[in-house]
């Protein structure tokens, strides 16, 4: 007797496509490197251009410089007044350059299989790189999947 419910071969793929979308999604955890370490913290990833006081070097796994924000813009926006609407753009414009979108995309293969922990000093959450960095690693690995569902 035939399925019912035939799936086409595409729409498969497409759903597998945006599950694995979603893994990459759900396996990076945003952190305060101050907050204590936890079983589920995985790969614990570090991205500032200072480091942190009293922070252990085995603290972490990864110290990833070239996702952070430059000392520039960090200094524009933590002493000099520079508004989160304008520090945005300024940073993603940073994360372009091509050893920024190298580690992302690293990350990015990295978090399909693994839970990543983005950690920074910065107490808020939503005003700080990681959220921003997140996003960039999920659409990394978007890119990614799908670059490689056209090869194959």
């Amino acid at each position: 007797m035939p399925d019912p419910h035939p799936v086409v071969p595409s729409a498969r793929r497409r759903r597998a496509y945006r599950r694995t979308a979603a893994r990459v999604a759900e396996n990076i955890r945003p952190k305060r490197i101050y907050d204590p370490p936890s079983e589920g913290d995985g790969y614990r990833v570090l991205s500032t251009r200072y480091w942190p006081r009293g922070v252990p070097k085995s603290a972490v796994d990864e110290y990833a410089t070239k996702t952070a924000p430059s000392r520039a813009l960090l200094r524009e926006f933590k002493h000099e007044g520079l508004s989160w609407e304008d520090y945005v753009p300024r940073y993603l414009e940073e994360m372009a350059r091509p050893e920024a979108m190298t580690q992302i995309a690293r990350f990015a293969k990295l978090a399909e299989s693994n839970t990543i922990t983005l950690m920074c000093i910065c107490a808020d959450e939503n005003r700080c790189h990681r959220s921003l960095l997140r996003d960039l690693i999920v659409e990394a690995g978007r890119r990614w999947k799908e670059r490689k569902k056209n090869q194959g």
